[in-house]
């Protein structure tokens, strides 16, 4: 395909989204898509999605581990917008989609609005209101997550959709480094980590996100659900799966396949 732009590249990505099929990495067609042009990109997206009524809720964070940023070639997470059509309720089944994998997240939901620059941990984490665990699925519009950053950017990180759990707890009474949390697949524990495992503390990703978006002139708003993005590698979702998240002191979170 030819006569890429940042409008057609959000149009060709959301259709894949609704109608659940791959394709090929953008890149591989448009070598031009860089970073901050993908950012663009994401940005029209979300235009077209709140033209159809979905509404704005949040931003989620990916690559929070030095690990994946090195498998990427970036230096720095990438963030991606959420709306209200992404969250999973309670009792409903996943939505059919490509090719779905399951991560936990440590999940904040803010009280008061966090602007950049100059944010720290520690003062994005006093805006914070109440802290949940979560689960992510991820769903990459690319066949088989085959992607360099600026595709998976402009994809808006891959989103499809998340659940929240039910407990929420101040963040004053917690230890977010050491909130342990086992991933569990069919009965079995597949995966474990603790939420160092994000930037060293999940404020530190919030922090990461709030100065970020002061370079395009955002901010996180009051009210608005941050993911921190996952704790551990994602878990390939089959159909019938039922995948948990436990949380040391914020619960269980499942979901079914």
């Amino acid at each position: 395909m030819t006569g890429w732009s940042i409008a057609e590249a959000a149009r060709v990505l959301l259709a894949a989204e609704d109608a659940g099929t791959a394709r090929g990495p953008i890149t591989e067609e448009w070598p031009g898509l860089d970073v901050r042009t993908a950012y663009a990109v994401q940005d029209e997206a979300l235009r077209l999605r709140l033209a159809r009524g979905e509404k704005l809720i949040g931003l989620k964070l990916g690559l929070t581990s030095k690990a994946k940023q090195e498998r990427m070639g970036v230096d720095r997470p990438v963030m991606a917008w959420l709306t209200d059509a992404m969250v999973l309720p309670a009792a409903d089944p996943l939505p059919k989609l490509i090719h779905p994998r399951a991560e936990p997240e440590i999940v904040f939901v803010l009280g008061a609005r966090l602007a950049g620059p100059g944010v720290t941990a520690a003062t994005a984490m006093a805006a914070v209101d109440r802290v949940y665990g979560g689960i992510e699925v991820i769903d990459s519009r690319y066949a088989d997550f085959r992607f360099a950053a600026p595709d998976t950017i402009a994809d808006n990180a891959s989103s499809s959709v998340f659940r929240v759990g039910s407990v929420g707890v101040a963040p004053a009474g917690l230890d977010l480094t050491l909130e342990a949390c086992l991933l569990e697949a069919d009965g079995a524990i597949v995966d474990s980590a603790t939420g160092a495992a994000v930037l060293g503390h999940p404020g530190e990703a919030l922090a990461l996100a709030a100065n970020a978006l002061a370079e395009r002139g955002l901010a996180l708003e009051e009210g608005w659900i941050v993911l921190t993005g996952g704790l551990t590698d994602a878990v390939p979702i089959s159909s019938g799966a039922r995948i948990a998240a436990h949380f040391t002191s914020l619960g269980s979170i499942t979901l079914a396949g």
